[in-house]
């Protein structure tokens, strides 16, 4: 069977790439064993590639507020509402070592309100969905609720902007037919202990 490509688009040769683009994904390559098909992919413009992860970055990398399980809790529930299997596989994984959680990233990607996590989780990701899918819907009640739960309005900024940078991840990923990488698939799959 042919190995299916990674992009509808060809991805540009490692060796090709702007040397600050070239870096990173060879230093994301060193801390997992591979290079994400996503990095390839965007990699093809440059100028987009940056500024998509310097948001990125910005949104899922600072400290305090919500957690790093948090925010894939986000991206894993957005985009199983988009339907993008790549993300929903790549963050899948990231979000089962975040938690250090075997199960989270399946309930999650299949029924956030069945799974295993807190009513204030929960609450997240139903602003996060909403934000995702009806953002025209959203008022001052949403925020209040919110509050209700703990949160304060940073996180409930940083909440409704990763459901919207994910969702933008989500068509990108989707239009170009973005494959994920075999790898994501069993990472941090062993039970928990």
């Amino acid at each position: 069977m042919k190995t299916p490509s990674i992009s509808r688009f060809p991805p540009p040769e490692l060796t090709d790439l702007p040397k600050d683009i070239r870096e990173r994904i060879e230093a994301v390559q060193e801390k997992s064993g591979f290079v994400p098909n996503v990095f390839l992919a965007l990699a093809r413009r440059p100028d987009e590639f940056r500024a998509f992860f310097a948001y990125h970055d910005a949104l899922m990398e600072k400290p305090g507020g919500l957690s790093k399980a948090e925010r894939e809790m986000i991206v894993v529930a957005t985009s199983a509402l988009n339907n993008c299997q790549y993300c929903v596989v790549a963050h899948g994984a990231i979000l089962r070592i975040r938690a250090k959680n075997p199960l989270i990233a399946d309930q999650v990607a299949v029924n956030f309100r069945k799974a295993d996590l807190t009513a204030r989780q929960k609450a997240m990701l139903d602003f996060a969905l909403k934000v995702a899918a009806r953002s025209h819907e959203i008022d001052d009640r949403d925020y209040a609720a919110l509050h209700e739960d703990g949160f304060s309005d940073d996180e409930a900024w940083d909440i409704a902007a990763i459901a919207a940078l994910f969702a933008m991840s989500n068509r990108l990923a989707n239009a170009f037919s973005i494959r994920p990488n075999d790898e994501f698939y069993n990472m941090a799959r062993e039970p928990r202990a």
